[in-house]
């Protein structure tokens, strides 16, 4: 397999994009993604650490949980999840981040870069109430770059027909944590039912 390693070389398997595409990239929220924001009940939010480390972390929520401040300003709360906060360090340390909108049944996709810092004023918090809980915090993303990514990749893996869905697979938390408490001298072994018994528990009444 030959690796690529520079653009020149990377340029040869692509033409160039229609410099029509090129004019829906915007340096703001339009008025057709400040719609899609307030739709959509799904992200993707993608971070750095300061040692380079990649995070891609999903956000979902009620339709419109992304409350959008100004065409430059988006507010993301943060629900109660795993508290690993692996993004949210990564935004203490590096701000840059990248965010994937999705709107089920629409093919299209929304991309958003930006500048984050987190906030944790009562006010915002409460402002961004969902399910009578106020947010833990808030992420204000300041916009640097928004447009559409085209329905394509949605199409091929027809995301949205159910016709087209493998089986469900089901994931086991248990299985992952008790092998890994196996292996630790001296550790207590975990039983994975117990474990998936309490995850199935936490997404019936933690959600």
């Amino acid at each position: 397999m030959a690796q690529i390693t520079d653009l020149a070389t990377l340029r040869q398997h692509f033409t160039e994009p229609n410099p029509l595409t090129r004019l829906k990239i915007r340096d703001h929220l339009d008025a057709q993604a400040i719609a899609f924001v307030g739709r959509s009940p799904f992200l993707l939010l993608a971070t750095t650490a300061a040692d380079g480390g990649l995070e891609v972390s999903p956000k979902g929520d009620e339709p419109g949980f992304v409350a959008v401040a100004d065409n430059r300003t988006l507010l993301l709360p943060e629900r109660d999840g795993n508290n690993l906060i692996f993004s949210l360090t990564n935004i203490l340390e590096r701000p840059d981040v990248g965010l994937l909108f999705l709107l089920p049944g629409t093919g299209e996709m929304l991309r958003v870069s930006g500048t984050a810092t987190l906030h944790d004023d009562a006010a915002l918090c409460q402002r961004l109430v969902s399910r009578g809980k106020p947010a833990k915090l808030v992420t204000r993303i300041a916009v640097t770059r928004a447009y559409f990514h085209c329905a394509r990749a949605i199409l091929r893996a027809s995301l949205w027909k159910p016709e087209g869905w493998p089986d469900p697979l089901k994931v086991s938390f248990g299985r992952v944590i008790a092998e890994a408490s196996a292996g630790q001298a001296g550790g207590e072994q975990i039983e994975a039912e117990q474990i998936d018994a309490f995850v199935a528990e936490g997404y019936r009444t933690g959600v």
